[in-house]
Order: structure tokens, then sequence, then C-alpha cells
């Protein structure tokens, strides 16, 4: 070969690939658009629903029963109804269960479970009240056999708390409290702040137009005057009284003693000892013990009862509409109208009233 000629080259090869897998990946690719956009308008149809059975109010909507304990196959049921946290209003979830024993012919006793610091002077009282309703309806629609209530207290059942555990009457050993319960703090507070101070130094004043001298009682821009002290310390004194007469109704001792309930009643909170000492409760013990003593009270087989609670079942549409609707009525404006509002309560707490809302 001439050094002037350049050495061969092999001609190269070109090999015909498959197109297989690039359509193979297309496929997929719009398969997985096809299923997202499946799931997605399903996601808004289950919305949608879930929507419309909220807004419609059905009790299945807000409330699930649960097994708890016994028979979970009784014919017969003992409910417990729990009244947990802060009372601040009394149609609440409280208020479904209630409704929803109501409707079941099949609760032949009710167990009170409560773990509350108390709340609303309202509140409290609204729950008392249907508490009595509903016992004195089922006593109708069971031609006139009581529904037996016995009360099971949990780490706190304070102010109103305990105010709502009054619901039990006149029944013997009907309250228990575990051995860590604290309890009593039989009293009203209207919380009142006076930033006076604060405003006189950022130079704001107070310079509402009202139509009398007690119109703004309470308010925190200025100290509360003699006159507005005693209007209020009157109100305070009205609700302490029934508060102690509830008290008395579920704790016949006080009836026969009310000096005994004047020494306790100082807004104190008593441990499990202390309680039971002092006639605020009668038994130390779990919901089991309360469990077994309905059962008693009834004159029910455990072999053949059913011990149910309630909760609340899981619903997102619910609790997107709950966070509109208290977007919508929760304002920092009325937020603050309703904070400055002189509201008096049963609640045994160290804190400013600050988180009503």
């Amino acid at each position: 070969m001439n050094e002037s000629q350049s050495p061969s080259v092999p001609p190269s090869v070109v090999v015909a690939v498959p197109q297989r897998s690039h359509w193979l990946r297309r496929f997929f690719m719009m398969l997985l658009g096809f299923c997202s956009l499946i799931l997605g308008f399903g996601c808004v149809i289950l919305l949608v629903f879930a929507g419309f059975a909220a807004l419609t109010g059905g009790s299945d909507s807000v409330i699930e029963e649960t097994y708890h304990s016994l028979d979970e196959h009784g014919t017969d049921k003992i409910a417990i109804i729990t009244v947990e946290g802060t009372i601040l209003e009394g149609d609440g979830f409280v208020k479904k269960q209630i409704d929803y024993v109501r409707k079941d012919k099949h609760v032949k006793a009710i167990v009170l479970r409560v773990d509350s610091p108390g709340g609303t002077v309202t509140g409290s009282d609204y729950i008392y009240h249907h508490l009595l309703k509903l016992k004195d309806d089922k006593q109708k629609e069971n031609e006139g056999k009581k529904l037996p209530l016995v009360v099971s207290m949990g780490g706190l059942a304070a102010s109103g708390g305990y105010y709502v555990s009054m619901a039990v009457g006149d029944t013997p050993e009907s309250i228990f409290a575990e051995p860590t319960t604290w309890t009593g703090s039989i009293g009203v507070i209207i919380p009142h702040y006076d930033l006076s101070g604060l405003l006189k130094r950022i130079d704001v004043s107070d310079d509402s137009i009202k139509s009398g001298p007690l119109k703004q009682m309470g308010a925190f821009t200025r100290p509360m005057t003699p006159e507005e002290k005693k209007a209020l310390q009157q109100l305070v004194d009205d609700s302490f009284s029934r508060f102690k007469q509830i008290v008395r109704s579920g704790r016949p001792r006080f009836k026969a003693h009310p000096d005994e309930l004047n020494k306790i009643a100082t807004g104190q909170v008593f441990d499990t000892d202390q309680a039971l000492a002092n006639g605020l409760v009668d038994k130390e013990g779990f919901i089991e013990e309360a469990i077994d003593r309905a059962v008693v009270l009834a004159g029910l087989d455990k072999k053949k009862t059913k011990v149910v609670k309630y909760k609340r079942p899981f619903a997102l549409f619910e609790g997107l509409l709950a966070s509109q609707s208290a977007h919508a009525r929760g304002s920092e404006l009325q937020t603050m109208l309703d904070l400055a509002a002189p509201r008096a309560y049963f609640l045994s707490t160290w804190l400013p009233i600050l988180a009503r809302n």
C-alpha cells in the first residue's frame, strides 16, 4: 500500500432500534394522566356529597357510635356521654350526643364522663338542663322507669365541670372520681383587666359616648367605679347562689347541712381524698366502676349489655366548612368585641379568658 493512500475504514453499521419503548413510555404517561384526572374528579364528587351531608345537618354526619366494653352484641346499651375541655357553648358536641341518645330506645343508662375545667355559666347550665331533660324524656318513654346517670370524673372536673355532674340528682353512690382527679372549684368569676395605665403611656384615652353611667361597666380602658363593681358583684352573687342550689340538688348531704357547702364553696380545687371527705364525690374509681354501678342501677345483665361511646367522624369537607365558617364569623373586630364583653364563668383557671374564639 502506498504511503499516500489512507488506510481503509470499515463501513459503519447502523442498527435499527425498535421504537417500542418510546411508545410504551408515552402510553404509561397517558394512562397516568387519565388516572389522575379520574381521581381528581372522584375527589370533587366526594367533597360535594360530603359537603351536602354536612350542610343538611344529618345526625350521622356529625356523630358516630363506637363500641366501648361489655358484650359487643348486647341489645341493651349503656351510653357514655363525654364532656371534655372548656365548655364555651352548650349547643355543641355534648348536645349532639344527648340528642343521639334520646333517639336510641336501647339506651338504659348513662355514664357521664367529665374531664373539664368548666367554662361559661350559660354553656354549663345549658348542658345540665338538657341532661335533666334527657332523663325526663327517657323516663316517660319507659313508662315511669328512671334512666340512671352515673358520673365518671377524669383528670379535672372542676367548676362548670362539677356543675354538669350534678345531673346525677339524688342517686346514691353515683359520682366516681379517679385517684388523681381534681374537682370542686365551686364559684363564679367575671374576668376584668385594667389596661388604663398602659393606654395612658401610649397616649390613648377613652372618649366613649354612653347612655348611662353603667353602660360601659367592665371596660378595660379605665378602672371600675365602685358602682360598677357593685353591679357586677350582684351578677356574680346571683350566679353563685344558683351554682350552690344546683349542687344541693345533686348532693342531698348539703340540703341538710348547708353550712358544709358554704365552707367548701370558696373556689378551691380538691383532690379525690379531699373531695370524698367533703362529700363532693361518692367513690374512688375509674370509668369501669362507674359502668358497673350503672349496670346495677338499671338492673341490667352484663352479658346482654353493650357500652357505647360517641365520636365525631373524620370529615374533610366538614373541617373546611368549619374553617370557612370560623373565618366568616371570627373577624378580628368581632373577636375583640366578644372578648371585651363582661361574661361570667364557672371556670377553674389561672389564665386570662383570651382564647374563647
